[in-house]
Order: C-alpha cells, then structure tokens, then sequence
C-alpha cells in the first residue's frame, strides 16, 4: 500500500506545478500537509481561480476526516506519549486502512509504521520529481492525473464493503455527498456524509432492540431476527477487538 500509493505523488506533483505553484511551495505541501485528497483539492481550486484562503479553507475541510481516524486509532494502536505527535502526522486513509485489517495490536501497530513511513518517504520523493518533470509533460490535463486520487481511494473502500451495514453506510455516504455538492463549498460535503456511519448504526441498533423485544423470554429461544443480528455484527472487521 504504501509503494502503490507513494508513488502516485508523481501526480500531485506534475498537478500543482501545473497549477502555478512553485517546486519550494509542491514539495512544501506534501511535507507538511502530507494528506493526498487535501493537498489535490488545494492545488485544483487554485487551478480553478480560487483565491488562496478560499483553496486552503475547503482543503482544511475535507482533511479534518483524518481526526476521525485518529479517535478510532488512538484506542486500536495505544502509542507511547512521545511518538504521539508523529503518528499522528500520519494519520491518513491508507495508513487507518492497514491498521484497521490487522487481527491484533501489534500487527496493527507493523502495519500503521510501515505503511506511514513508506509512504511518507515516496510521496514526498515522487512530488519532487512531479514537479520537475511536470515541463517535459505539456499539458498535464491531457494525462489524467486528476484521476488518480479518486481511484485510490475506491480501491482503498472497495474490498472493506464485506457487511450489509457496511454497503449500507457507502451508498447512504455517496447520496449525501453527492446531493450537498452542488450547494456547500468544497470539503463540507464529504464532513456531513461521514454522518451515514451514525444513521446507519441507528438503525441497526433499533431493528436489534425490536428483534429481541419479540423473543421469547421463558424457553430462552432466540428469533431468527435476532440470530441475524449477532451473525452480522460476528462480521464486522475489528469487532473482536472491541
């Protein structure tokens, strides 16, 4: 994971240098903001004329995901005090991704360093040889490189769809985003659809009180409903950890 996606800051590089930011100012964001979708939206609404606060406001948006991230990670990965801050400046999508797949704390602690430090150290290295290539390119629009961080992150969510709620939470995520765009500055609409996981969870919660409301309580049978219920959340990922 971090190979594959280390590598695509090739295109952040080439992208921002073709939105008229310096080599200093490229290499700058990917050091320091180092959160691949924030730092795309950031050089492709300057791309788009936008000014500088409105770019950094709507970037800043959409990377606050990450602090989801952390609240779940914090308790999964336990971190001394003092590696804290580091962690959590790589604290992004595909490093939650791998550390969310592992079975046990320190396989889930492997695959947060590992994948976070690869990837770090690529996609820092690939913007620097994006934005010094991006001239021998020409027209960068004409190679797709936008698209490379939207395929990423389907690639990312694609094999974590095992659960009904799971499919449940995507699509309601997709509807909510997609229906807020046109009508809420960049990076808002992505915030509210991270409100799915909730709906979602409500729901599941509600159909399981009424399915075991509707058991039988003197023989302690189960209803089929109820059985279904504890089968699906059986198959939650990371639900043995909990």
């Amino acid at each position: 994971m971090g190979v594959a996606v280390g590598l695509s800051g090739f295109a952040f590089g080439v992208t921002a240098a073709g939105a008229g930011l310096s080599l200093p100012q490229t290499c700058a964001l990917s050091l320091f903001v180092f959160t691949g979708a924030s730092q795309f939206a950031l050089v492709g609404a300057l791309a788009a004329g936008a000014a500088p606060l409105a770019a950094a406001a709507g970037a800043f948006f959409l990377g606050v995901r990450n602090a989801f991230y952390g609240l779940r990670l914090a308790t999964l990965l336990r971190l001394p005090r003092a590696v804290r801050p580091l962690a959590a400046h790589m604290v992004i999508d595909e490093t939650a991704a791998v550390t969310l797949a592992q079975g046990t704390r320190r396989g889930a602690r492997i695959g947060f360093t590992v994948t976070g430090v690869t990837l770090f150290v690529l996609w820092n290295l690939t913007t620097l040889l994006g934005a010094l290539g991006a001239g021998a390119l020409g027209d960068t629009g004409t190679w797709g490189l936008d698209a490379a961080g939207p395929a990423v992150f389907l690639a990312l969510l694609a094999p974590m769809l095992r659960t009904t709620a799971a499919r449940a939470t995507a699509v309601l995520a997709v509807a909510l985003g997609l229906g807020l765009l046109p009508v809420l500055p960049g990076g808002v609409p992505v915030l509210l659809a991270a409100l799915a996981a909730p709906l979602v969870l409500l729901v599941r919660g509600r159909t399981r009180k009424r399915a075991a409301a509707e058991a039988p309580r003197d023989d302690g049978d189960r209803t089929d409903a109820a059985d279904a219920a504890d089968a699906a959340d059986a198959d939650e990922p990371g639900e043995e950890r909990r």
